[in-house]
């Protein structure tokens, strides 16, 4: 009977740790829209991870500097300057940032062009997922400050 326990107990473990991966995300606890405002309006930002599906695309951003106005201004500064929208609102205790770069057809920011809901948010960075749906995969946009 101890033998069983112990199987059971194992197997539940081992599954438990499968289960599990690095990718795993949880949204910010108690995070508000409002602090996401202050902190995102705050300086200029980097695009330091950027996946869509498990594809890293980060390099399509390398060379471009995001500000967020307090106006809802999307500022993507580069070779080319982008402007698109931005704002924050909570839904179902997420903060959700719907970002649009509506003047983009096929190009790299029409794939960030979406209702971003926020993982973490800090004054030094922001980490952003997207689950569309679609088919349910899952796209990363992180953001550092510069």
């Amino acid at each position: 009977m101890k033998n069983i326990f112990c199987t059971t107990l194992l197997s539940l473990l081992i599954l438990s740790v499968l289960g599990c991966s690095k990718d795993d995300k949880t949204f910010a606890p108690g995070i508000t829209a409002a602090q996401v405002n202050t902190i995102i309006t705050e300086g200029s930002w980097k695009v330091t991870s950027y996946s869509a599906t498990g594809i890293d695309e980060t390099s399509s951003f390398s060379s471009f500097t995001f500000s967020f106005s307090p106006e809802g201004v999307l500022l993507a500064a580069g070779v080319r300057a982008k402007v698109g929208t931005w704002n924050s609102s909570t839904d179902k205790g997420l903060v959700i940032i719907p970002v649009a770069f509506p003047s983009e057809i096929n190009g790299p920011f029409e794939a960030i062009t979406e209702d971003w809901s926020v993982l973490t948010c800090t004054n030094l960075k922001v980490e952003l997922k997207h689950t569309s749906e679609d088919d349910g995969s899952i796209d990363l946009l992180s953001f550092e400050k510069m």
